[in-house]
């Protein structure tokens, strides 16, 4: 056993500068602040569709194209609720869906034709699918101190 070196030791002379530990420390609160803002904003992405299922329900005159709209709206505040779920655990698909919520928010409005009863419920999609979109454009892929592009992984694998 002498002479051999385990595959995963840690060398100290090819460690990161004792400078770059604190970073990765402020990083990650700063990632999980943004998480928590992103799936904040997905599930009042969500409430929004479930506040327009309701306004449908309340004013609608014929039963086939309101079962249709609370259907979609059902099924938007459900992949939602999901890629909230997905955001907060780092899934990396959740954010392609929840930029693509944020960039499908302003066409669903604008669908509904902000009239009379959804005037404040769709403006409020529309300046909530903006900031959905902006903030996970502004907060995925930054890379931590200490970290690599092409090796993510903070346990350096070298072989002496």
């Amino acid at each position: 056993m002498r002479g051999r070196v385990p595959v995963n030791s840690h060398v100290p002379a090819h460690g990161p500068a004792p400078v770059a530990d604190a970073g990765p420390r402020a990083s990650g609160a700063e990632g999980l602040a943004a998480r928590r803002l992103t799936a904040a904003l997905l599930l009042a992405a969500a409430g929004l569709d479930l506040t327009r299922c309701g306004l449908v329900l309340t004013t609608a005159r014929h039963l086939a194209p309101a079962a249709g709209l609370v259907a979609a709206g059902l099924a938007a505040a459900t992949v939602s609720i999901w890629a909230a779920q997905g955001h907060l655990r780092r899934r990396r698909w959740s954010a392609w869906a929840a930029v693509l919520i944020g960039a499908a928010s302003a066409p669903q409005a604008a669908a509904a034709g902000f009239g009379a009863p959804y005037t404040i419920p769709d403006t409020a999609t529309v300046v909530l699918g903006i900031l959905l979109a902006v903030t996970v454009l502004a907060t995925v892929g930054r890379i931590r101190p200490g970290q690599h592009p092409e090796n993510p992984c903070r346990i350096h694998r070298e072989i002496i």
